[in-house]
């Protein structure tokens, strides 16, 4: 059974796309099946009131002369061309054609077009249009009735036609009701499948911006400290070779860990192939446990950092403690290029009822390559990473002297809950 209405589907959606593109195809179809069913006979046997019927039935119709009725024919047969175009259009031309041949007292099989064009008003007409349209076909079966009355009980007839009249116009409208309802599950599934590829796109955004943050962190920092790190040992080479040394080793063991840090943010992204020695050897995100390091780091950099922390900060969420670590790397980072070495910075990480505040401050000069008020991509990332967790950043020159950057974070945020 599920094959055959595969195929009943698939053939029905050809039809529907033929049609969409030839539609003159179908509305001259239609003519042509109700011109052979409806038509021919009437012209070949002189009308439906002729034939083997009881003869009263027979006498209650005018006989037509063949041109006369081949002109009534045409003029309610033809307007079924526009039946989907301009449906009121042609059901107007059918009725009065329709009564025209009535009030004659002819009878013919063509009048099935009138049903075919309620159908169609109906299906593609204007619903406010089917009111007007049911009135004056009731009137046209009245007048149907009336004439007939002499063959046929008048109540009989009215019966008769108002059920044919009543199934063609629900028919229109159940057929109009099915198609709606199905334009609705496509548009439904276009839009989904529009939200779905935003989402997708939202999502693939999201983490090209994460990883460039994880990048700039890794990659600025680090490289900071190596250039000041050559720097300070290619000064160092002449007066006191020892300390040359030290500066080469630091900065071996600095790159060390950026590639490190480097080959952990590109192995996530990297698709993990059969073989399971080839997946990416993951370690864990760094943390606050991890900032006494990132000093130590910065101290044999030339910095003089006083690091101090208040409350439970290592019962924070791994999430949050990134977010802090982060925002310590890029200062501290930031003080070490602008600044310079000699600096002496205060870091502070104070963990206070449902607040976490991370302060960075620095005695060096306030005036430094980078107006205070000018963000660039480092502070924009730290900015990103505090609005995460309900927080902000502040940074710029202090009263007097120094720089100040400080973090604000919410703990009962959606992604600080501990």
């Amino acid at each position: 059974m599920g094959p055959l209405l595969a195929r009943f589907s698939r053939g029905g959606q050809r039809l529907r796309q033929a049609d969409q593109a030839r539609p003159w195809v179908l509305d001259t179809a239609v003519v042509v099946l109700v011109f052979l069913m409806f038509c021919l006979p009437d012209l070949l046997h002189g009308g439906a009131g002729d034939g083997d019927g009881p003869r009263r039935f027979r006498l209650a119709f005018t006989r037509l002369p063949l041109a006369a009725m081949l002109l009534l024919q045409v003029g309610l047969v033809l307007p079924l061309l526009w039946r989907r175009r301009r449906p009121m259009t042609a059901f107007a031309v059918i009725t009065a054609v329709f009564v025209v041949q009535w009030s004659l007292g002819a009878a013919l099989r063509a009048d099935v077009a009138l049903f075919v064009a309620l159908y169609s008003l109906a299906l593609h007409g204007r619903l406010r249009q089917l009111p007007w349209a049911c009135g004056v076909m009731a009137a046209g079966m009245v007048l149907v009735a009336l004439r007939v009355s002499s063959a046929v009980s008048v109540w009989d007839a009215l019966f008769f036609l108002f059920s044919t009249a009543i199934a063609a116009l629900a028919l229109g409208l159940v057929v109009r009701t099915r198609r709606a309802q199905l334009a609705g599950l496509r548009e439904r599934a276009v839009r989904l499948e529009t939200e779905r590829d935003q989402r997708t796109r939202l999502a693939a955004a999201t983490e090209r911006a994460r990883v460039a943050r994880e990048m700039h962190d890794i990659v600025g920092h680090n490289l900071s400290v190596m250039i000041t790190l050559a720097d300070a040992g290619a000064y160092a080479t002449e007066t006191a070779p020892e300390r040359g040394k030290e500066a080469l080793e630091l900065i071996g063991d600095t790159g060390r860990t950026a590639l490190g840090e480097l080959r952990r943010v590109l192995g996530v992204l990297r698709e993990a192939s059969d073989a399971p020695t080839s997946a990416p050897q993951l370690s864990p995100q760094p943390g606050v446990a991890d900032i006494q390091a990132l000093c130590d780091g910065v101290r044999a950099a030339g910095l003089e950092v006083v690091y101090r922390t208040v409350g439970d900060v290592d019962a924070l969420d791994r999430g949050m403690q990134l977010t802090v670590y982060r925002i310590v790397q890029e200062a501290l980072t930031n003080t070490l290029k602008h600044a310079g070495a000699g600096t002496r910075v205060k870091l502070s990480v104070i963990l206070r009822d449902d607040r976490l505040v991370v302060r960075v401050r620095d005695n060096g000069p306030v005036e430094r390559s980078r107006p205070w008020n000018e963000e660039g991509h480092g502070l924009v990332g730290m900015r990103e990473r505090a609005a995460l967790y309900g927080g902000d950043i502040s940074a710029g020159p202090e009263a007097g002297s120094g720089w100040l950057v400080e973090a604000t974070l919410d703990l009962n945020s959606e992604g600080g809950a501990r």
